[in-house]
Formats: structure tokens, C-alpha cells, sequence
């Protein structure tokens, strides 16, 4: 999402490498390889003894649960505040978005309020449009937005999250990140030891309900950094190269509506047509229409035709 990803940033000045980089860089990795792993087993194990009704529900459960918590919680709600909400409701919405796997709750919002900030310009710390728009160009910089930019440094900057900071309870979260992502995988452990009554149900549940879900959730959250700034339409003019891509938008609950959420980024609902996938919008609404959040924002027919691009 970024032009900032300079061979600079790169390689950290005088070579000096800190703690906070280096945990960084063990985390990200970890957070990439052993879920990779975890697939690849899954994968060997689903193809000689198919999928039961274990593995299925404990990554559906968890998939709904953690990409839920990171697009209407990290995202909309905590990035962009395009609802508001009650205190059980926010820590609720904190707590599924850290056990996505996608960091620590205040670097989660700086990183994607600076990407917003910069949109595709130097700042932005993870635009495929570093590299220039050539063959090897595009490629390298796709790599750069998917996944390289987690290896690079990404200061937080908390003047672009003062409004959390002081938030005493969403500061317990961002300190107890790595208890939540554990949660993440104790969920669906225990929840399959318990239905079936053995620890093969557990250990099949910790599989697919945690290292496969973190796999997908991961890699279908990070094209929307990556595929969804190069392919795609463009309804709204924004200044930038994010696009609509309805696969990824599928994904990630609507999160794919890239164009549409830069054009509007205070929407609470990035489907500005019906037809347009966008889980977390109809989640919201329901969310909404029980009372649990309230003053959604969406934009009026006029604000959108002022953006509209001329056919």
C-alpha cells in the first residue's frame, strides 16, 4: 500500500537492527510460515481421510469470528469509527480483531491510517507502486504489499491513534495481543475436544479452526493491500490506485471494495449497490438494527455521484 518501501526502509540505518525489529520480523514470520505449515498438513490429511464435521465447523466458526473482528472491528470500527458503540460491544470487537493474527490492536490502526493517509504515495507503508509498473516492477511490488512490508520498519506513530490511546481498556488489549492470537487457537481446540470427546477432535480443531483459518484469513486480508491497489474497476475517483475486486471482496467480508472505501472511508458499508459482497456491512446493519452500535454512516446518492468517474 505503499511508496515508502524504499531499499531505505529496507535496511534499517547503520545496520542496526532494534528489539522491537527484530520481534517484529520473528512475529511476522511465524505468523506466515506456521500457518503455511498447518495448511499443508490439513491438506495432506483432508486429501487420504476427507473432511469431517469437525473441520469444517471449527474453521467456519473461527474464519466468521476472527475476519469478522478484524474488518468490522479493527477496520471500520477502530480505523475509521463509521459506527458507534458500547463498552462491551468495543472490547468485544477488540478482542476477535487480535485474534485475527493481523497485530497488535494500536499498530493495526496506525499502520492502516498512515496507509490512508498516503494512499499509494511515499508514507504509505505498503503500496504495490513502489517498484514502477513494468513486469518485474509490478511483481516486485505486489510482493512488497502482500508481504514484505511486515519485514520492513513500520514505527508506530501514535499521533495517528491518539484517540485510542488513552482508552485504558483498548490499551489492555493492544498490551495482551499475543493472550488473544493464543486464544485464537485455544478456541477451536478445546470447543472440537469437547464435542467429539477425544484429542484427535482437538488436535483437528486447533488444525483448522486455527492454523489453517490464520492461513486463509491472512493471505485473503493481505490482497487488499496487494491485488486489490493494481486489479480491479474504479467506480469513484480517489487519487489513487485502489480498485474493486469482487474475489477478494467475497473473502474478506467486503473488505475487496477498496475503491468504494477510499472514495467513502467513513462508510460503515463499503457495497454501495446490493449486489456488491459485503458481509460486514449486513452485519453491521444487524448489528444496528438490534441497538448494539449505532450512527452508521453510509454516503447519500448525491456525495457518491460527485465521485462518480465519467463513463
Amino acid at each position: 500500500m505503499s511508496e515508502a518501501g524504499t531499499s531505505a526502509q529496507r535496511v534499517p540505518a547503520a545496520g542496526v537492527v532494534s528489539r522491537a525489529m527484530r520481534l517484529q520480523r520473528s512475529l511476522a514470520f511465524l505468523v506466515m510460515v506456521l500457518p503455511i505449515l498447518g495448511t499443508l498438513l490439513a491438506v495432506y490429511l483432508a486429501v487420504h481421510n476427507g473432511l469431517g464435521k469437525v473441520e469444517i465447523l471449527s474453521f467456519a466458526g473461527m474464519y466468521l469470528l476472527t475476519m469478522g473482528g478484524m474488518t468490522i472491528g479493527l477496520h471500520r470500527y477502530f480505523a475509521h469509527r463509521t459506527f458507534d458503540a458500547g463498552p462491551r460491544t468495543k472490547l468485544a470487537l477488540a478482542v476477535l480483531g487480535s485474534m485475527a493474527a493481523q497485530g497488535p490492536l494500536l499498530s493495526w490502526v496506525t499502520i492502516h491510517r498512515k496507509h490512508h493517509a498516503f494512499s499509494d504515495r511515499p508514507g504509505d507503508p505498503h503500496s504495490p507502486h513502489i517498484y514502477g509498473n513494468k513486469l518485474m516492477g509490478m511483481l516486485d511490488g505486489l510482493w512488497h504489499a502482500h508481504i514484505e512490508w511486515m519485514f520492513t520498519e513500520n514505527a508506530a506513530d501514535w499521533s495517528f491513534s491518539r484517540d485510542l490511546v488513552g482508552d485504558r481498556s483498548l490499551f489492555w488489549v493492544h498490551r495482551t495481543y499475543l493472550l488473544w492470537v493464543f486464544s485464537g487457537f485455544a478456541l477451536p481446540t478445546v470447543a472440537a475436544g469437547l464435542l467429539t470427546r477425544s484429542w484427535t477432535g482437538a488436535a483437528l480443531g486447533f488444525l483448522w479452526g486455527g492454523l489453517v483459518r490464520c492461513f486463509v484469513v491472512n493471505q485473503a486480508s493481505w490482497c487488499v493491500g496487494s491485488v486489490c491497489h493494481y486489479f480491479g474497476s474504479q467506480r469513484f475517483e480517489t487519487h489513487d490506485h485502489s480498485a474493486n475486486n469482487y474475489w477478494v471482496a467475497m473473502l474478506t467480508f467486503g473488505e475487496g471494495l477498496q475503491n468504494n472505501h477510499h472514495a467513502f472511508p467513513s462508510a460503515a458499508r463499503h457495497g454501495m449497490t446490493w449486489w456488491e459482497p459485503d458481509f460486514s456491512g449486513t452485519i453491521i446493519r444487524l448489528l444496528a438494527w438490534t441497538g448494539l452500535v449505532w450512527n452508521t454512516y453510509h454516503p447519500s446518492p448525491e456525495a457518491m455521484a460527485k465521485l462518480r468517474k465519467a463513463a
